[in-house]
């Protein structure tokens, strides 16, 4: 059902730039959920089976006009060696302004070929974070993204609703770190510091503002995908420095990680396809806040743990 739901979000994509009734996209949407791909019935009344076929009968039957907005979001059948069931996606909003700029608040380590940011000389003997760092370190991401997760069901935004159960939440998987590293090592469960306390109470002010849902999803997409990066060279540090080489749950997903991220992205260029254009700014001006507060959660393996 997961390939249907994805194709769901190509097609949904495609009906908004075309300025298609939603309404129509929708009853598509929940067809295809309940009833499986047979649910889609062409102007001809014969049922398709295929929903790439589907999505190419769009294409041909669309007017030249409408080609370049078309362009922007073509997808691709899968190369040799990718994952074939992800099909090679072209994320216009993702890839150009919101990753651009993500990719200059990196440093020039972190990326080699994007960043933009010096590197800091360390000032002194680098600090070796201990158990009790990394545990309070976990206690504050959970905090973090149970605000999150309680953010994309606000009545509110009924828009979130596509980003809830994405197989990106990471509370369950954090409560079970937390209690194995309290066990396993004998330490004392702090509270949430002030740095989850900080960022979890701005995630919950933004989504109670209205026509901040750009401004959300900028934090959603780099906390969340952030941490299918960087996040898990930091665990495999962890796991070599504290724990023996154990991959804590933290850093693990149920399916294939390629399929969850690309579901998600296209959820997010379907919302974003309709933001005006002052509307997608506020969402790419939020990324250094985004950063910020990220960073501040990081600092716990530094041995700073206050944002400044």
């Amino acid at each position: 059902m997961k390939s249907y739901v994805s194709s769901w979000g190509k097609l949904a994509l495609l009906y908004i730039v075309l300025n298609v009734d939603i309404q129509k996209t929708q009853a598509l949407y929940h067809g295809v959920l309940t009833k499986g791909p047979s649910a889609f019935i062409l102007p001809n009344k014969k049922r398709c089976p295929d929903l790439n076929l589907l999505l190419g009968q769009e294409l041909f039957s669309t007017s030249q006009k409408n080609y370049k907005n078309i362009q922007s979001c073509l997808w691709s059948a899968p190369t040799a060696g990718s994952n074939a069931n992800v099909a090679t996606i072209v994320y216009p909003f993702i890839e150009t302004e919101l990753r651009g700029a993500a990719m200059k608040l990196h440093t020039r380590s972190q990326a080699p070929k994007e960043g933009k940011v010096e590197d800091k000389k360390p000032d002194g003997p680098r600090y070796v974070p201990t158990h009790d760092d990394y545990l309070s370190f976990l206690v504050d991401s959970k905090h973090v993204y149970e605000a999150f997760e309680e953010a994309v069901k606000s009545d509110s935004h009924p828009e979130l609703t596509a980003f809830q159960d994405t197989k990106l939440e990471r509370t369950k998987g954090l409560e079970e770190d937390i209690q194995f590293l309290v066990k396993e090592y004998n330490l004392i469960r702090p509270e949430v510091g002030l740095v989850g306390k900080q960022y979890s109470e701005e995630v919950r002010r933004i989504i109670k503002e209205k026509d901040t849902v750009p401004q959300f999803m900028c934090h959603f997409y780099n906390f969340y995908f952030a941490h299918t990066a960087g996040g898990r060279m930091i665990g495999k540090k962890m796991a070599q420095l504290l724990l023996d080489k154990k991959i804590l749950e933290f850093y693990k997903w149920d399916g294939d990680l390629d399929v969850i991220k690309h579901d998600v992205k296209t959820n997010i260029e379907a919302l974003a396809v309709s933001w005006s254009k002052e509307e997608k700014a506020q969402c790419v001006d939020t990324t250094a806040a985004a950063f910020r507060f990220g960073g501040a959660l990081n600092s716990y393996f530094s041995g700073r743990n206050s944002i400044k």
